[in-house]
């Protein structure tokens, strides 16, 4: 197709070719999300408006946020969302973009929700507790699509509280979410149990941020990334978590492959049963499952 000055299709490929000089992976992906944000078209629709003119405005705010996104921005902060499992999420700079690797232990634990419902307190409802939640994709997701009755977010950023609320808001949970600024379980009360806690919390070494891509390091907050000591923080958490499981709770969180195997350890020391490491799609040992000890 002949691309006219001024259509849709001219200022895609100038956007395009930009982005590919200043060394932006995958640029006509992204110059098509940030275009099809920009006029609110689903972005399979651009192919059918090529030969739209754009105006003065759009033209402005598309070359402002090319330029946003050939400095390394992520797409999902200049568009301020990210679509997750079956939803889409609001995030910001406060909070980590949801990756598709946390969207598959979501889908692992909503395609074994029978099983969740087996533990002794669930009947009612499952209790959940998002522990590090950041925007809120887990645990938001899971109260969607599991029978839930009590649902926990909480994080350190007071920041990323707010924007899970927002996002609670959006899916009209405000009435089902309970929210908690801690560090771990400080501000919780102390009588809340949980039948699953589901976390994706800072899990990258401090030594390994010489090796994380610009895009991640220079705008995705460290707080959620990385840790100075993982096998002490590891040991914090997984022990928080033991002592707010019910009986028989479950347990899965996303975690660093090449430390597995001091999870287990840390996990199989504190008294978890039957824990398993979970393949992502990449083939690589991104999850653990454990169980609390049941009821003697």
């Amino acid at each position: 197709m002949a691309e006219q000055p001024g259509t849709l299709l001219y200022y895609l490929k100038r956007s395009t070719e930009f982005l590919e000089k200043k060394e932006i992976p995958n640029p006509r992906v992204d110059a098509e999300w940030i275009l099809s944000d920009l006029l609110n078209l689903p972005r399979i629709k651009l192919y059918s408006q090529f030969e739209m003119p754009l105006g003065q405005k759009e033209i402005d705010l598309y070359r402002e946020r090319i330029v946003e996104r050939s400095k390394r921005k992520p797409v999902a902060y200049i568009t301020g969302k990210k679509g997750f499992h079956k939803f889409e999420y609001f995030v910001s700079e406060d909070v980590l973009i949801p990756r598709p690797e946390t969207e598959e232990l979501v889908d692992y634990l909503w395609k074994r929700k029978d099983n969740l419902l087996a533990t002794n307190s669930a009947e009612e409802g499952i209790q959940i507790w998002d522990l590090c939640s950041g925007s809120g994709c887990i645990g938001l997701s899971l109260t969607q699509l599991l029978n839930t009755s009590v649902v926990v977010l909480s994080d350190l950023s007071e920041k990323a509280i707010e924007v899970s609320q927002r996002n609670a808001e959006k899916y009209k949970l405000t009435d089902k979410v309970n929210f908690y600024v801690s560090d771990l379980d400080s501000s919780l009360p102390d009588d809340l149990k949980f039948d699953l806690v589901v976390s994706n919390p800072p899990y990258i070494p401090e030594s390994e941020k010489p090796e994380i891509m610009p895009d991640v390091l220079e705008y995705e907050p460290h707080l959620a990334l990385f840790v100075s000591d993982f096998k002490e923080f590891h040991k914090r958490l997984l022990s928080v978590v033991k002592n707010r499981l019910h009986p028989g709770g479950k347990f899965m969180m996303e975690t660093h492959p090449l430390y597995m195997d001091d999870v287990e350890t840390l996990a199989t020391e504190l008294g978890f049963l039957s824990s398993k490491r979970i393949l992502d799609s990449s083939k690589k040992e991104r999850f653990f499952f454990a169980e609390a000890p049941p009821l003697p």
